[in-house]
């Protein structure tokens, strides 16, 4: 059986309707998926349908952002019930915030020279979210940079020209709407963060201190050695361990759905205790 928890749709930056993302997924031969936009849940209902037409366990989840330390970190929700108030109210905080970064972004690309580029993004898009992806589409759509990689390390990545700071959800606030939710909290490609083995360790308590039960030690964000590292953070902090490809969409930008690496074999993987609608093969793992 082969899990992915961590995939997004057209309801935030992915390029794929959730029913197309679901069917793909099925095609691929993924058998239990998470689809866990950021900071919305508006293409759950839709997954769902499309999971129940062609038999594949649809996880509803989400990935929220989250402020810790000044830095940007992600955390996933995984089981979450998709109409619990509090977490509903919660991620609409950050939808107001994001219309907000993303307002301010396109001026301060239009300051830059890139006229348009608050329109352009919002064009891209087809749910409510406008995100850097969206912005570093139509940099590449209309020549200003060769690549996803080049948008991100000219103009939109951490203390670039045109980058915004955004105060987001508080670690502890994020575990708690996940949790209000019936969900599992997972901190998501914790190995592109970069922290320091110290500073890391401090976030890891911190995430079990809020509540946090799991981290994504298989990711298409790490390398092999970066998996096996974070398997052994994984084990000294009793986190579960969880996988996901992070797919947005079908190109060489984004890893393909399902095609991350086993667990290392020694990890406890999320969905040990999970109670899905029916029997299914536990994942193979590596020794």
């Amino acid at each position: 059986m082969i899990y992915d928890l961590h995939s997004h749709s057209t309801a935030s930056d992915g390029v794929l309707e959730p029913a197309e993302l679901v069917k793909r997924a099925h095609q691929m031969g993924v058998g239990v998926l998470a689809l866990t936009d950021h900071d919305v849940l508006d293409g759950i209902a839709e997954a769902s349908r499309a999971a129940a037409a062609c038999g594949l366990v649809l996880v509803p989840g989400v990935e929220i952002s989250v402020t810790w330390r000044r830095r940007v970190i992600h955390v996933l929700g995984l089981n979450v019930d998709v109409e619990n108030p509090v977490l509903l109210q919660g991620l609409q905080t950050l939808t107001e915030k994001r219309h907000w970064r993303t307002a301010e972004l396109g001026r301060r690309l239009e300051k830059l020279g890139i006229a348009g580029a608050h329109e352009g993004a919002a064009r891209l898009t087809r749910g409510r979210i406008v995100s850097r992806t969206h912005f570093a589409r139509y940099l590449v759509e209309q020549g200003h940079v060769r690549d996803f990689k080049a948008a991100f390390k000219r103009y939109l990545g951490q203390g670039k020209k045109a980058y915004v700071n955004c105060e987001w959800a508080s670690l502890e606030d994020a575990v708690a709407w996940i949790r209000e939710a019936g969900g599992q909290a997972v901190i998501a490609h914790p190995a592109r963060y970069r922290l320091g083995r110290a500073l890391f360790a401090e976030l890891l308590e911190a995430f079990k201190a809020a509540g946090g039960e799991g981290m994504e030690v298989v990711s298409s964000s790490h390398s092999h050695q970066e998996n096996l590292t974070m398997a052994t953070f994984a084990r000294q902090f009793d986190l579960l361990a969880s996988a996901g490809s992070d797919f947005h969409e079908p190109t060489g930008n984004w890893a393909e759905l399902g095609g991350t690496a086993a667990l290392p074999g020694h990890c406890v993987p999320i969905w040990h205790d999970w109670e899905l609608e029916e029997p299914i093969q536990q994942v193979s793992v590596l020794d």
